[in-house]
């Protein structure tokens, strides 16, 4: 089994079960800190599809990509960690 083969049949069906997961808990999750987590890590899964792509179609560019929407996700979670500090403060 080559490392594509490996790629297609377990790793990326694994990614595709995570984020139906994921999505549940972002539609159900009962607080919006729950919500918040679960988009984080829909953005963090997403980049991990987008490197197995990248791997398979043998194009680094998509590696930069990744690393934009990497520091999207996370100046997006500090955000709202800030904007939540201010929220108890009052």
């Amino acid at each position: 089994m080559t490392l594509n083969e490996f790629l297609y049949f377990i790793i990326l069906p694994v990614l595709s079960l995570s984020i139906l997961m994921v999505f549940f808990r972002f539609v159900k999750g009962p607080t919006i800190s729950d919500r918040v987590v679960a988009v984080d890590l829909l953005v963090t899964i997403g980049i991990g599809v987008i490197a197995v792509y990248s791997i398979l179609t043998h194009q680094h560019t998509f590696l930069d990509i990744a690393l934009i929407l990497a520091l999207i996700g996370f100046l997006g979670t500090v955000a709202y960690s800030f904007y939540i500090q201010k929220r108890k403060n009052k």
